[in-house]
């Protein structure tokens, strides 16, 4: 059941850069949407749930959510340089390096070699596959519309991305709190952050508010992954919730329409199988 509840956040979070990208606006106006978007779910869970909130809760899910409005802006911006089906996965694999390193070696999720090794061929599995999902044919003679528009600004802008997603679980993991009672504060941190990126440089139109599906969509999703966090451990729970690259990737190409040579497509049908079977045996680690 846990594995279950653990795959929500693959369809949630898959389908954001898809939603984003389909509403249009700046980097600034879908983080800022996506925050108040996420505030209100927190809301919401927060008066039907009625859980109690302590003062560590406040200060973890303040720095925690403003840790998260780092790296959701900084993934938006690379997506704007590199295209959805190109810097949604490489920010996948660099993330899943980060969390399954810091689950597995500083939380010890993972007992003795086996499941170092399974664990290590599973992560070999993810990273291989969002490589490969992200990969471009230099040889096409097809200009693609996702190719390389600024692979140093994407590059950075990825970077940054991971440390603050990097810090938003790894500190929310440490701290060990029940997940109902710090989505709202995380949420606040979230909304603080996104309104620095915004000062003075994001007009208040349509595009942030039809961006708040974003953040219904990734309330759905953390609330989800921060339950199964507890059970199964950082490790394997944010590595199946990055097998939403398959959804972003080819969403990207079919609903955004970012082209893709042949040999690219090849690429991007062998990398969602490597997600698939990496997800597969990290589902048959916990088993």
């Amino acid at each position: 059941m846990e594995i279950l509840v653990a795959l929500i956040p693959m369809f949630a979070w898959g389908s954001i850069g898809l939603v984003s990208g389909k509403i249009g606006g700046s980097a600034n106006q879908q983080t800022l949407g996506m925050t108040i978007g996420a505030l209100f779910f927190s809301i919401i869970i927060f008066f039907v749930v009625q859980p109690a909130i302590t003062i560590q809760m406040v200060v973890i899910g303040i720095l925690s959510g403003l840790f998260w409005s780092v790296g959701q802006n900084q993934q938006f911006h690379g997506m704007k340089y590199l295209g959805v089906s190109v810097g949604l996965p490489v920010s996948t694999g660099m993330q899943l390096i980060v969390n399954t390193i810091a689950g597995a070696v500083f939380f010890h999720e993972w007992k003795g070699s086996r499941d170092f090794l399974l664990g290590f061929i599973a992560l070999g599995l993810l990273v291989l596959g969002a490589y490969l999902t992200a990969r471009q044919d230099d040889d096409s003679g097809v200009k693609t519309t996702n190719s390389m528009l600024d692979f140093n600004k994407g590059l950075r802008a990825l970077i940054f991305s991971t440390i603050g997603y990097g810090a938003y679980t790894i500190i929310i993991n440490a701290a060990g709190l029940d997940p109902m009672g710090i989505i709202l504060p995380q949420s606040i941190g979230m909304l603080i952050g996104a309104s620095f990126f915004a000062f003075k440089k994001v007009k208040l139109d349509r595009y942030v508010w039809q961006n708040m599906s974003c953040g219904l969509l990734w309330g759905l999703g953390n609330i989800c992954m921060l339950l199964t966090m507890r059970q199964i451990g950082l490790a394997i729970s944010f590595s199946l919730s990055q097998m939403g690259i398959i959804i972003s990737t080819l969403g990207g190409i079919y609903i955004l329409g970012e082209s893709k040579s042949k040999k690219e497509m090849r690429y991007v049908i062998i990398g969602c199988l490597f997600v698939i079977l990496g997800g597969i045996l990290l589902g048959y680690m916990k088993a």
